[in-house]
């Protein structure tokens, strides 16, 4: 999901050469064809798994999906960021496979359970979050404004959730574990932000990638303009954030899921 398409935001859908989208689609090779399905069907189900109730047979199914497409999409990314030397793909795909993965076991193990696996874990959110700030601080002391087209807002930002992260694990590790609804909102937030990732790696990746996708394969031309909007695209981007803040302050400023058992 990194290659882009030469054509214009406001340029209609669908209307490309029938052999130049034969083209492109036999371009997709099987890896990334896989790393994209997995991302789709992560979009679909992370969202299925917000809408339905917390703890319900529908929301745990869904739960699964999403993290078997995220874990899936995120360890593809790292392979086609690292032959296609994308140095910032393979941190995010790490990041990805990390977030999905810890809210995972959170949801699975009991109140208080930690094990070594933490402690060795812990360093992946730890390396990154520096190594993203020291990026962040090259960029700003250069006078640029963004490196690789990400701005340096944005590199800062990731960087201070990869710390948060980090610090999160730590005090987790030295009470013990997480009880409660510190728990699930230990497991939401997680995955959330995962699902952020996906959402702003799809939606706000290089050339528009929606329309580039639909386009490929014949579909753009019958959909109307309006669902290729940058500012829908942001809005869906940013949607997974909202969620996140509301779950959070939902489950732990209120009593309404004190008591649910989270098992993905």
């Amino acid at each position: 999901m990194t290659e882009g398409l030469l054509w214009r935001w406001g340029e209609t859908p669908g209307h490309l050469p029938a052999l130049y989208l034969q083209e492109r689609l036999m371009s997709y090779s099987p890896i990334l064809i896989v790393h994209i399905c997995a991302g789709s069907l992560g979009l679909v189900s992370g969202t299925a798994a917000m809408i339905f109730r917390k703890g319900s047979p529908r929301h745990v199914r869904a739960g699964k999906i999403f993290v078997a497409s995220m874990l899936t999409m995120g360890a593809f990314a790292v392979y086609l960021a690292i032959t296609r030397h994308q140095p910032n793909n393979i941190g995010g795909g790490i990041l990805t496979v990390y977030l999905i993965g810890t809210a995972w076991l959170t949801a699975r193990r009991r109140d208080g359970e930690t094990s070594r696996f933490d402690w060795v874990v812990l360093l992946i959110p730890l390396a990154l979050g520096i190594l993203t700030w020291m990026i962040g601080i090259r960029v700003v002391r250069s006078g640029a404004s963004s490196q690789d087209g990400v701005p340096v807002g944005m590199t800062f930002f990731m960087g201070s959730v990869m710390l948060l992260a980090a610090a999160g694990d730590v005090r987790m590790l030295l009470r013990g574990g997480v009880t409660g609804a510190k728990r699930i909102a230990r497991h939401l937030w997680r995955m959330c932000f995962g699902l952020f990732i996906a959402a702003g790696s799809f939606f706000m990746g290089p050339s528009n990638r929606p329309l580039r996708l639909l386009s490929t394969v014949g579909v753009g031309k019958y959909l109307p303009a309006a669902l290729f909007s940058i500012s829908l695209y942001l809005v869906l981007t940013v949607l997974p954030l909202i969620l996140l803040v509301f779950w959070v302050v939902r489950v732990r400023f209120t009593n309404a899921y004190r008591k649910i058992e989270v098992r993905n």
